[in-house]
């Protein structure tokens, strides 16, 4: 790992980690004030800051890697780095704000700070296997907490978006999940024509489409599912709308292999809308990469650049969305590999009419 973020830097003497979801995936630690450094000579032992109140847990989490005490932990670790003869550091240029880079070139005007970009985002593209288990986890607690609603009667007409939410949400908690990945989204009725509507006391009524976006994070790692549902009766253009989608959901997921491009991804369940009729209906790309957070890289859209990656682990998601009238859209979480791709959302993705 150190000659991989060291690579598009070979150059500097040490690399200073402050987004906190990449100290995570280096070093173990969650708390609220971290950062690490990584020097280039693995000799000199990586180090770690964080203040007192994390003592106990940097030890727990990260004993592995020596702890410098501080407030400030940038200005620890860079004081650590100058103490022990570096000169050119690299720093995450999307984590240090204006101030703060100012404030550290103040404080430390004989080291040069090189300006650096999803070095660590990049090697979160691949997850390893037990990456791929907690994401799995994190998908099983939603399908559960959907089943349970479904089962108890919450997606029916005369509950409000908001009731609904809650209640997956709390089932998602019943089933495993340690936290929600993000607010629930439940859009009924000319609703569901808003990709990311925030539930409302709106009430669920018979013919409506029922569009619900959710997910559950197990040991830090994060789901991502929708699925759309109509209540009572359905009609005849909710039917062809739901089939569109589908159809585009089936050749996205199809297309996300290894090696494709990101944007001929996006492509291919584009073109299935585009051929239906309802190309500006499709209005985000059609997905994400998931795992230590909700969106992370890859983007898979048609504006991306670059690949798929064996072993990323991203979403599925087209959509349709007929403002005024309703929209569908039906989203998996999948893992990339060489062949098809192994879905982990189960929840069933065919056309559901409850009650």
């Amino acid at each position: 790992m150190r000659a991989e973020l060291l690579a598009a830097h070979p150059d500097v003497d040490a690399i200073l980690i402050t987004d906190l979801v990449n100290v995570r995936y280096l070093s173990g630690f969650t708390g609220s004030n971290g950062a690490v450094l990584v020097w280039a000579d693995p000799g000199n032992g990586d180090l770690i800051s964080t203040d007192g109140r994390y003592t106990v847990q940097v030890g727990e989490q990260a004993g592995d890697v020596r702890l410098v005490s501080g407030r400030d932990v940038a200005a620890a670790l860079l004081n650590e780095a100058h103490n022990g003869g570096a000169r050119r550091i690299a720093i995450e240029a999307d984590a240090v704000s204006l101030a703060q880079y100012t404030a550290l070139r103040e404080g430390f005007d004989t080291l040069e700070l090189v300006a650096s970009r999803g070095l660590v985002e990049g090697l979160r593209e691949v997850k390893d296997d037990d990456e791929v288990a907690a994401i799995a986890a994190a998908c099983a607690a939603a399908d559960a907490g959907l089943a349970a609603i479904i089962a108890a009667g919450e997606l029916v007409p005369g509950r409000t978006e908001r009731q609904v939410a809650r209640a997956l949400e709390w089932a998602m908690f019943a089933h495993g999940a340690a936290a929600v990945a993000f607010e629930t989204i439940v859009a009924a009725g000319a609703n569901s024509a808003v990709p990311h509507h925030r539930p409302t006391d709106a009430v669920l009524c018979h013919g409506d489409f029922v569009k619900i976006d959710f997910g559950a994070v197990v040991d830090g790692y994060h789901s991502d599912m929708t699925r759309t549902f109509v209540l009572g009766t359905a009609s005849g253009w909710q039917c062809d709308v739901y089939d569109l989608v589908s159809a585009a959901a089936a050749a996205g997921r199809e297309a996300a292999r290894a090696g494709a491009e990101l944007a001929a991804v996006d492509a291919a369940a584009r073109a299935v809308i585009d051929a239906g009729g309802h190309g500006a209906d499709f209005v985000h790309g059609l997905g994400h990469g998931v795992g230590l957070q909700i969106h992370e890289a890859p983007s898979v859209g048609s504006t991306a650049t670059g690949t798929l990656r064996s072993g990323a682990v991203v979403t599925v998601e087209p959509g349709v969305y007929l403002p005024g009238r309703g929209g569908v859209r039906i989203e998996d979480t999948v893992v990339v590999s060489e062949g098809p791709c192994r879905i982990l959302t189960a929840t069933d993705r065919a056309f559901t009419v409850l009650g």
